[in-house]
């Protein structure tokens, strides 16, 4: 995996910071919901009902529905990977996420656009952000996603 440091401008920030808060929201809530299940109270939500929640979720909280719908569904794709991961044994059960600690989203499918600017500089294409350069310190592999994500330092990265 290569890391590229983002360089946005002061309002992609504001997007940017946006984003990492709702797609933590997504999964703070998904962590909450699987912790109340228990065998005794029937299975957990399957990921066809969090993608139902979601949509309701979204039809009844403006600040929600706006952000952007791929970095949310992707929360809930990234969450369900984690719990696949914790029952094949793999990896801990998945927990609460902090603002600061863990920040970051990830961009997959059609919305996953990069393109190089000249020798030094690319831009990614980030939903309701528009495009955001980064610094290319070694060539781009080819890629299906991205993720987005920010360092306890305040500095943002492409993965």
């Amino acid at each position: 995996m290569s890391r590229y440091r983002l360089v946005p401008a002061p309002e992609q920030v504001a997007g940017l910071e946006e984003h990492c808060g709702h797609a933590r929201f997504v999964w703070n809530l998904c962590v909450e919901q699987q912790s109340w299940w228990t065998r005794y109270r029937g299975k957990a939500p399957s990921h066809l009902e969090r993608c139902r929640q979601l949509t309701d979720a979204r039809a009844a909280f403006d600040w929600l529905r706006a952000g952007s719908q791929t970095v949310q569904q992707q929360a809930l794709r990234d969450y369900d990977q984690a719990l696949r991961n914790f029952f094949g044994g793999s990896h801990q059960r998945p927990t609460f996420r902090k603002r600061g600690q863990s920040e970051g989203f990830q961009i997959v499918g059609k919305n996953a656009r990069v393109e190089k600017l000249n020798r030094r500089w690319s831009r990614c294409w980030i939903p309701k952000v528009g495009w955001v350069k980064f610094r290319l310190s070694r060539p781009v592999p080819d890629f299906k996603s991205y993720r987005i994500t920010r360092d306890r330092a305040g500095r943002w990265h492409v993965a």
